[in-house]
């Protein structure tokens, strides 16, 4: 797993800038702005560094100590090697684009165009990373779903929202996990929690914390009505094994129950299901996914866990926004997004502005739109106007 970027220096930033040619509209303007650049001078000096430690005899003696330089060394080459990658690349572009002209050679010239916007796009994703550099943003993530009022309607709107993130995990090849499910009596789901393991994931997926609205004709009215339905999204960090959070047994209350929904004869049939409560904080969490009461119990220890890092920290830091949404009610004038169905289609997040008219790839899992406006959007409110 990648970890945090760099943080930004002011002396020796790397930027690139190129403009946009008289003659083409494929060559678009990519820079990295102080805001976002790092010192690469500083990081290449730390490399050679690293590297003549590495080769050091004695370099394993220490194999705990080893391991973090490795790990530090691959992170710093993580984030130099692209920036030289797209630094030649950009001066090698700009040569031939110079010959070409001078040689009046337009073929030439829309290949060095084309590969000008080819590498725009790498820069904008670099810029995508650099803005991922929160404390938990490389780590993976637990996402919970749980609907509003209204009955059928919003446990229908979350069973569609976790086919929407589970599709948006597959895109980005990232491994998705049911850690509770709890299906609806009738239809939809009345809760879920996911694990998804993968880069970044909960640095991406902290876009989709709040309350999400949706606007459709509903499949259960018989009079073909317009609803509205609301579902909640939390998201939470995964926390690392090595990552100490106290939890004493005498604060724990653990009840187990016979699981409910599908699930076979023998989870209907055994309490393997397991709810367990913080009493300090009244945290509570839940697993019924698995047959064995042991294994439920493991997942809710994962999330407990996970959830009582997220409590404390925001204790320490005050930075509450930034690490868990507000918690609203889920209802009228909370949503952070709203998916109309009919009378038109239209997705908006109401925080970034970012639209998309196309509401079915929407809940296909295209979300990157989305989740890269917001990361933009952040990014400026905290860095405040320019």
């Amino acid at each position: 797993m990648a970890r945090a970027p760099p943080s930004a220096g002011a002396a020796g930033e790397e930027q690139w800038t190129w403009s946009e040619s008289s003659n083409s509209k494929s060559c678009r303007h990519a820079s990295l702005t102080s805001r976002s650049a790092f010192d690469v001078a500083k990081l290449a000096s730390e490399i050679e560094a690293l590297d003549q430690k590495s080769a050091a005899t004695d370099f394993w003696d220490d194999p705990q100590a080893a391991r973090e330089v490795l790990g530090t060394l691959k992170h710093h080459r993580g984030w130099v090697e692209p920036v030289l990658r797209i630094e030649t690349r950009l001066a090698d572009l700009l040569e031939l684009r110079t010959l070409a002209r001078a040689e009046s050679d337009p073929a030439t010239l829309a290949d060095v165009e084309r590969d000008l916007a080819t590498l725009a796009a790498e820069v904008e994703e670099l810029e995508l990373r650099l803005m991922l550099g929160g404390e938990d943003d490389d780590k993976n993530a637990l996402l919970s779903i749980h609907p509003g009022a209204g009955g059928l309607e919003s446990q229908d709107w979350a069973e569609m929202l976790l086919r929407m993130y589970t599709r948006y995990c597959e895109r980005h090849d990232w491994k998705c996990e049911a850690l509770d499910l709890l299906a609806g009596e009738g239809a939809g789901i009345k809760s879920a929690t996911l694990e998804i393991t993968g880069d970044f994931a909960y640095g991406r997926l902290r876009s989709e914390n709040g309350v999400h609205r949706l606007i459709r004709i509903s499949p259960f009215d018989a009079n073909q009505r317009r609803h509205t339905s609301f579902a909640s999204v939390y998201v939470y960090p995964e926390i690392e094994s090595d990552v100490k959070v106290e939890i004493r047994d005498a604060d724990l209350r653990v009840d187990t129950y016979r699981a409910s929904g599908a699930g076979g004869q023998h989870v209907n049939k055994t309490s393997s299901a397991v709810r367990i409560t913080h009493l300090p904080t009244k945290i509570v969490v839940q697993c019924q996914n698995e047959r064995s009461q042991l294994r439920n119990r493991e997942s809710a220890m994962k999330i407990l866990r996970a959830r009582l890092y997220q409590h404390y920290k925001e204790e320490e830091d005050a930075r509450r926004a930034e690490k868990e949404p507000e918690k609203k009610e889920i209802g009228f004038g909370s949503q952070i997004r709203t998916y109309t169905f009919q009378p038109y289609t239209l997705v908006k997040d109401h925080r970034t502005g970012v639209e998309d008219g196309d509401v079915q790839a929407v809940m296909d899992g295209e979300l990157d739109e989305f989740v890269e406006g917001y990361l933009k959007w952040a990014n400026e409110v905290r860095q405040g106007p320019r």
